[in-house]
């Protein structure tokens, strides 16, 4: 049998939940990042929901730019296109879905993380989500380049267990 809930507490906004925890995280990062899986692992072994893009729902292996029609990836993992090619790749019905994928977990998620080292899509989701008013954070990389910009992110973490304890996991 359940007790009935504290409606005093409630009304003074005591949930019982941490509000450093996030419901929902959104992890921006890229498919050259070693350390992404880790992080996705971390927090869903804190009991913390989490946006894989590499695996955005069950049997889907996450968007590539090769399932439009794209170039096999090239030296240092970037890939060229011409502008004309690029403009018929954005179109294409899986970049299409892979954005509504993408995007659908953005507005969802309540904290964003940002894994280094990753490119420009991670980091126009991270400037999204802290436009959106979002709790954001950068997973730092040692070494790395200085960024000026990391300044308007919540929190600055140096290792995945600093994130967590953040996040009150």
């Amino acid at each position: 049998m359940t007790s009935a809930p504290d409606l005093d507490a409630l009304r003074r906004g005591e949930t019982g939940h941490d509000p450093r925890r996030p419901e929902y995280v959104y992890v921006a990062s890229s498919w050259r990042c070693e350390r992404q899986p880790a992080v996705i692992a971390a927090l869903e072994a804190a009991g913390i929901e989490c946006y894989d893009f590499r695996h955005p729902s069950p049997g889907d292996d996450g968007f590539s730019w090769k399932d439009t029609g794209g170039k096999a990836l090239g030296a240092h993992g970037m890939t060229l296109e011409s502008a004309e090619n690029y403009l018929r790749m954005i179109q294409h019905p899986r970049a299409v879905i892979g954005f509504e994928k993408d995007f659908a977990a953005m507005e969802r998620a309540d904290a964003f993380v940002l894994v280094l080292p990753c490119g420009r899509s991670a980091h126009l989701e991270l400037g999204w989500a802290v436009g959106a008013g979002k709790r954001t954070a950068v997973l730092l990389e040692d070494p790395l380049e200085p960024e000026l910009m990391y300044r308007m992110v919540d929190h600055l973490s140096t290792s995945i267990e600093d994130l967590l304890g953040w996040f009150g996991a």
